[in-house]
């Protein structure tokens, strides 16, 4: 061969006495096949084979395979961003004229997309207050087709009754899905409980970093798979198999951040509501209304809670947030920095509640030595605080 083939055409190399911990980092546009035959018949391959760089490398079947083994289900798909996981989720399951019921408390950017595009493809959507259980019964309609849930709600921190959902929602044969970021498969497994899809963004504690996009569903049932895998296909969903490696390397300590978190974030939890007038929003609380449910169907907490603030501190808020020095200002959460933020949930809920006029601060524990988490806390608190 001449030299420019030769800088082109990779010799092969033997590999039979290499092993590594890592896994490898394998990115492809093109899949290259071994003759005619195998070109041709591609199509045939199934769902685990490679065709195509946008449908997967090895290397995001093996993110999707650990998904899948700490989910305890069947199979797991990739995609680019918690919101693409929920989406194709959506658009698996809904044609023109179904109905989907969303829990209130759910990441409001889910109600977004079925107002801005669902409703005008023809599928209806609404929602139902958080706790309510067995209850829901009363929000189903004859078009509903997908129960959606959220446990812990986003920012105001509501336990649903899982497998009460789950179990009227079997009665009437529609299925159902849930956001299951805060919890992880560490603190709760969806599927034990007879959820459908379960659902995480991967930007949180799997990445675990703060420097990725990426979501995952886990499914138990073949059928449920193909679908979301069909919708991927369709709408050119690809997760870049860099960003992935980022993900499996994150895998490998989630469960040491996510246990260190969460035991710093319940202690502060616990002394915030000892030393000041403010609300914490935790299902760790045992004044918490989902407390119950947290205990029967959790095994511990995330490093995520929210502070309902009193309406007179929050003329006062931002000179306090400036004043922060190991807090960072920022809406996500799950990676090794402490964030805080401020929100407000008026907008997007419908049931009357006083703290929904309210300014609530959304706390994210990371890494950082506790000691200095509570001094910058009580600095910041105490100025609140001030007459």
């Amino acid at each position: 061969m001449r030299d420019f083939t030769l800088s082109v055409h990779h010799p092969a190399v033997a590999e039979d006495e290499f092993s590594s911990l890592c896994v490898a980092t394998q990115r492809a546009s093109t899949i290259v096949f071994d003759n005619a035959e195998a070109y041709a018949t591609r199509g045939q391959r199934d769902l685990d084979s490679y065709s195509y760089g946008m449908h997967g490398t090895p290397t995001q079947r093996v993110l999707e395979a650990q998904l899948t083994a700490l989910e305890g289900g069947v199979k797991t798909v990739v995609v680019p961003s918690g919101q693409a996981a929920i989406a194709a989720v959506f658009l698996s399951v809904l044609k023109p004229g179904d109905h989907v019921l969303i829990a209130e408390t759910a990441y409001p950017p889910v109600n977004g997309f079925c107002q801005n595009f669902l409703a005008p493809l023809g599928m209806t959507w609404s929602t139902y207050p958080p706790g309510i259980g067995a209850g829901i019964d009363a929000y189903i309609t004859a078009e509903t087709r997908l129960i959606w849930m959220e446990s812990p709600g986003s920012t105001t921190m509501e336990i649903e009754d899982v497998p009460a959902i789950v179990a009227c929602a079997r009665e009437k044969g529609i299925l159902t899905g849930i956001d299951n970021t805060w919890a992880t498969p560490l603190l709760f497994k969806p599927l034990a409980h007879g959820v459908d899809f379960s659902m995480q963004a991967l930007t949180k504690y799997p990445g675990g970093h703060s420097d990725i996009l990426m979501g995952s569903v886990t499914v138990n049932r073949m059928d449920l798979r193909k679908g979301l895998r069909d919708v991927m296909r369709m709408l050119g969903f690809h997760t870049a198999p860099d960003a992935i490696s980022l993900v499996l390397r994150g895998l490998e300590t989630m469960a040491v951040r996510v246990a260190h978190s969460g035991r710093v974030a319940s202690e502060i939890a616990h002394e915030l509501v000892a030393q000041y007038p403010v609300e914490v929003l935790s299902p760790i609380l045992p004044e918490s209304p989902g407390h119950a449910l947290w205990v029967r169907d959790f095994t511990g907490a995330s490093g995520l809670f929210s502070v309902v603030l009193p309406v007179e501190w929050e003329s006062r808020l931002d000179a306090a947030l400036n004043g922060l020095r190991v807090f960072a200002i920022g809406a996500s959460w799950g990676g090794t920095r402490s964030l805080i933020a401020p929100m407000t949930v008026n907008s997007h809920r419908t049931t009357p509640h006083p703290r929904n006029e309210r300014i609530i601060l959304r706390l994210s524990i990371g890494l950082e030595d506790p000691e200095d988490l509570r001094a910058d806390l009580r600095t910041f608190f105490d100025l609140m605080a001030q007459a």
